[in-house]
């Protein structure tokens, strides 16, 4: 399903900070476009740059030797990943990455992650602000997935998993969970350390046959399906916005190193 409607993001007269900018274009996170000014790599309309430098509509920036080019038109797609498909948009070393697999006409880039051996639900975009907000632990943005393991659910496997299990030096926040058959269940979660469901699983002695990621807020797979990708309903976009006006941008310290959803 296409959309035309822009996503409106207000924007000061005077200009928008180089580094907003970069991030907004894709490029780099805040923090990283920082550096690069820093650094001396980013012009604007031939002059290099400083932290706090702000960009003009018709100015001409230069990120590392090439134009950046700041698409106002925000693009959200929701995409069905499948098993083998890796989240990086790094195509020169990944030849089963995202970025190839879907061939959008566009520069986007993944919200969170889903690992390789996992299926579902990912959102692609090419607004770095977005990133974040959803991202962000603190926010506590649900995210849904349906779960198959290898033997029988017991009362205390379901007790641990919703209670907190401890996994990559801290415990993870209680969560919502319910069985779905004699080996599966879903899970909801307001966080995601890597490979988060996998580790709580193998804490209890449970191995994971296949994991897919079914909803995360509000926004479900719908009936995508396997490989398959449509934009966000003009519905759908609306709700993002007001589900976002007051979650905060900076990334929290557990997502920073390795924002990876199972």
């Amino acid at each position: 399903m296409k959309t035309n409607k822009k996503f409106e993001t207000p924007e000061l007269s005077n200009g928008v900070r180089i580094n907003k900018y970069l991030s907004d274009a894709g490029l780099c996170s805040r923090r990283e476009a920082d550096v690069f000014v820093e650094k001396g790599q980013v012009t604007v309309d031939g002059k290099v740059a400083e932290n706090g430098t702000k960009v003009l509509p018709g100015q001409e920036v230069v990120f590392c030797g090439k134009k950046v080019s700041r698409d106002d038109n925000q693009v959200l797609i929701a995409f069905y990943k499948p098993v083998g498909i890796v989240c990086t948009t790094d195509t020169k070393r990944e030849p089963d990455n995202v970025i190839d697999f879907i061939n959008y006409p566009k520069r986007i880039f993944p919200i969170g992650r889903l690992d390789k051996d996992s299926e579902g639900l990912l959102l692609l975009t090419n607004d770095g602000d977005i990133v974040n907000k959803i991202l962000r632990a603190g926010n506590r943005h649900e995210k849904e997935y349906e779960v198959n393991v290898n033997k029988p659910l017991t009362p205390e496997f379901l007790k641990g998993m919703a209670s907190g299990v401890p996994i990559l030096d801290t415990v993870t926040k209680p969560c919502r969970i319910e069985p779905t058959g004699k080996k599966s269940f879903k899970i909801i979660l307001t966080q995601g350390l890597n490979r988060q469901i996998r580790r709580m699983c193998e804490y209890f002695e449970y191995k994971v046959v296949s994991l897919k990621r079914v909803r995360v807020m509000h926004i479900t797979l719908g009936n995508l399906k396997v490989g398959e990708y449509r934009h966000l309903t003009s519905t759908e976009r609306e709700e993002l916005k007001k589900n976002l006006r007051n979650s905060s941008k900076l990334a929290a310290k557990e997502n920073k190193k390795n924002p990876i959803n199972n």
